[in-house]
């Protein structure tokens, strides 16, 4: 066995891996497309249920200012 087999001793060498060095690479852009996939995901489990809300609170809004003007009162005092 010669010199070349043997283990070397006193010599100690250190690596940093690519994901240390840079830890922050590419996040911005898997940012931008990850929260669009996931966005577009569950868009039509939520957007109808606000979008039914805003109307209904649209129509609530209007029937209370009908009901609180001169044409509603009469409106109402008539049934």
């Amino acid at each position: 066995m010669g010199p070349a087999t043997q283990k070397q001793r006193g010599i100690v060498s250190f690596g940093i891996a690519p994901n240390r060095q840079n830890p922050f690479a590419g996040a911005g852009h898997d940012a931008i497309f990850n929260s669009w996939r996931r966005f577009s995901r569950q868009v039509l489990y939520w957007a109808p249920a606000f979008i039914g809300g805003y109307y209904i609170m649209q129509w609530a809004t209007e029937r209370n200012h009908f009901l609180n003007s001169k044409h509603g009162r009469v409106h109402e005092e008539e049934e």
